[in-house]
């Protein structure tokens, strides 16, 4: 047992998240993932139908807004960014072994991260909603290729897929691992595929729609390059969520590599197929264009039966964790029924308004309007982290319910909202208004407002 963790258990009015198995900190005997594993995380959570609807989001009715060029750029910018930021704020989670929601606390309190919490989980939630939206096209036609046009509901298709992610979620991060093992590999494999006959039976389509345009490096670049940051903006939030669940020994750089290399080679590929998708087809919803590329029956079958599987992988990895933690940091309720309200909140999320047929623009705007929250939020965790805490936490303090960690932080909560309201100001760019913003304002705030707040205990500022 770690050291945190005996810590913890000797304490005598230990608070919720100490109470709470799946919130206490892990111990090195207690994460199960190695390099390999680690990696196949973000290989599955890159190749989804999510992230290739974010792709075909580049040609909005039949016109590109970027070409080829102006969207890898875009994309490997974004990447770069993710994976920086990714080892950044993995740090705390991977060396006491803490969760995001107990991350929150050091920075907003015990009270604090109940509001802070919410503003990771809500776009969570909805992500979840909508991957099971893309993936419940996918059952449909499934149910409709199988039955011969007798089943043709997306709707029911939709609710079936949610009850078989609850199900298999309530085993928890062990079911995750052996999900997204098979997945990384399967779904990489129907991305080669699908590049492959894009090119040798659309190429013409592509080049016209989106290659051969003018596109721009204005500010819908700029914008684009906020969309695919954004979109991981949630998950590298809450990036203690994970490495708290990876093996001890990696150092920071090779942390960094476990993000990047698997980041770059599925997200990236598959912005670029969604793109091409969207060029050839014309449908934003993978689920419809993917089948579209073949008149083979027994090929639509497969390919709609693995994007089923796709969506599945990269829920459990993105968009069920840490909305399921904050649900128990809230209720207390245990793992199995709070993953249970997760399902049922994401049912009720109405990801049909955002992805539809024909365009994701909706998707787009989905995420520049959560990237205003997020990106102050990450900027306050590495801040406070690294530059408040120099990388130290008393783990005994954080779960000791009425400790200096208890109650509201001012400060970061000022920050966060001085950061979302500079944010709103050019919503294009969300997300590093946002940042900006707030990684300026905690400090100096933290610094100059709020003389007595105990939060100032273990920090730089503590004697002033």
């Amino acid at each position: 047992m770690s050291e945190e963790n005996k810590e913890v258990q000797g304490l005598e009015n230990p608070d919720a998240a100490a109470q709470t198995d799946s919130l206490k900190p892990n111990g090195p005997e207690d994460r199960t993932l190695g390099a390999a594993g680690y990696m196949s995380l973000w290989v599955g959570d890159g190749v989804n139908m999510g992230n290739m609807t974010l792709g075909a989001s580049v040609v909005v009715a039949g016109m590109a807004v970027l070409n080829i060029y102006q969207t890898i750029a875009a994309a490997l910018v974004a990447i770069a960014i993710v994976s920086v930021l990714f080892a950044l704020n993995d740090r705390a989670g991977y060396k006491y072994g803490i969760s995001y929601v107990s991350q929150l606390k050091v920075s907003f309190g015990e009270k604090g991260t109940l509001i802070s919490s919410l503003l990771r989980a809500v776009p969570a939630v909805i992500w979840y909603g909508i991957q099971s939206w893309i993936g419940g096209t996918a059952l449909n036609e499934v149910f409709r290729i199988v039955s011969n046009g007798a089943i043709d509901n997306v709707f029911v298709a939709f609710i079936i897929l949610l009850v078989i992610q609850i199900l298999l979620s309530m085993k928890g991060f062990h079911s995750i691992k052996m999900v997204e093992s098979v997945a990384s590999i399967v779904l990489m494999g129907i991305v080669i595929v699908v590049f492959y006959i894009l090119v040798t039976d659309h190429s013409a389509a592509i080049a016209d729609t989106w290659i051969n345009t003018q596109g721009t490096w204005g500010v819908e670049f700029f914008a684009y390059v906020m969309v695919f940051l954004g979109n991981y903006a949630a998950i590298f939030l809450s990036a203690a969520d994970y490495s708290r669940e990876l093996k001890v020994g990696y150092s920071d750089g090779k942390r960094s590599l476990l993000y990047f290399v698997p980041i770059i080679i599925a997200y990236g590929s598959v912005i670029v197929v969604g793109a091409m998708l969207a060029s050839a087809t014309g449908y934003a919803n993978p689920a419809l264009g993917l089948p579209a590329l073949f008149d083979n029956e027994a090929m639509q079958l497969f390919i709609s039966v693995f994007i089923v599987f796709g969506a599945i992988a990269v829920n459990m990895v993105a968009n069920i964790v840490t909305p399921t933690y904050v649900i128990q940091l809230f209720t207390k309720l245990n793992y199995k029924i709070a993953v249970t309200i997760t399902g049922l909140l994401a049912m009720s999320s109405f990801p049909w308004l955002l992805v539809q047929d024909d365009n994701a623009k909706g998707l787009d705007t989905f995420v520049h309007v959560y990237s205003a929250f997020l990106g102050p939020m990450i900027a306050i965790l590495i801040i406070e982290f690294y530059v408040m805490r120099k990388q130290h936490i008393d783990i005994k303090e954080l779960y000791k319910k009425g400790g200096y960690f208890s109650g509201f932080n001012y400060a970061a909560l000022l920050a966060l909202i001085i950061g979302a309201a500079a944010a709103f100001s050019f919503v294009d760019l969300a997300w590093l208004i946002g940042f900006i913003v707030a990684a300026i304002a905690y400090p100096i705030i933290s610094k100059t407002m709020f003389k007595n707040s105990p939060f100032k205990k273990g920090t730089i500022f503590e004697k002033e």
